[in-house]
């Protein structure tokens, strides 16, 4: 239970640190300076609180736009090798083509046909 509270000045405030079924006597009284207090250190705490929250979403946002600078970058770059990949396989394409007009023009690649000339 609850134990007394000294009305006239307002001065201390009881808070009861037992359980209201049982009544053990114990209480703590706190000044109004202590309470004050205690509002003060809830509201920097609260305050201090709000400063992590907001240095945790800066630092968030600036790596997701790190990410986003990341991924451009990325992106760029796979369409700068698929441009050179198309590049080289027209190139390879030219390259096959011209192998291929050499070796029937030479006549060391041609077939030859062994057993016509053993006869």
């Amino acid at each position: 239970m609850e134990g007394e509270v000294d009305e006239e000045d307002g001065t201390f405030t009881n808070i009861s640190l037992a359980d209201d079924t049982v009544d053990s006597g114990t209480a703590a009284l706190y000044t109004k300076q202590d309470s004050e207090l205690l509002t003060m250190n809830c509201d920097i705490d609260g305050e201090m609180e709000n400063q992590v929250e907001m240095e945790e979403k800066t630092r968030l946002i600036n790596q997701v736009l790190e990410l986003q600078h990341t991924l451009e970058d990325l992106s760029a770059r796979v369409d700068a090798v698929k441009e050179e990949n198309l590049k080289l396989k027209s190139e390879n394409q030219v390259l096959g083509q011209y192998i291929e007009n050499l070796m029937s023009a030479s006549s060391v690649f041609q077939t030859t046909d062994t057993k016509s000339k053993r006869k």
